[in-house]
């Protein structure tokens, strides 16, 4: 299976719509809160292609994009192969 990585916010509530849809498929995740690391911002933005906004979400090296992107590949059923991949 993929690592997955998110950027995230704290206050964000696509951050968390996102780790709620992962947790409820029992997909493991590791977030990079870039309040709390502000050095990883810059990061986040170069590995996106110039995306700024949370959550930035990163399956092996696939940038997925935001939660939208994210609930996209949940509902058109390609996000399990995806992770598989």
């Amino acid at each position: 299976m993929q690592t997955v990585a998110l950027y995230i916010k704290p206050t964000c509530g696509f951050c968390h719509a996102a780790m709620r849809l992962l947790d409820h498929k029992n997909i493991a995740y590791t977030t990079i809160n870039i309040s709390a690391q502000p050095e990883r911002r810059a990061e986040m933005i170069d590995r996106a292609n110039g995306r700024s906004t949370v959550p930035q979400i990163f399956i092996g090296a696939t940038h997925v994009g935001g939660f939208d992107d994210l609930n996209a590949l949940h509902q058109s059923g390609k996000l399990d192969a995806l992770l598989a991949a």
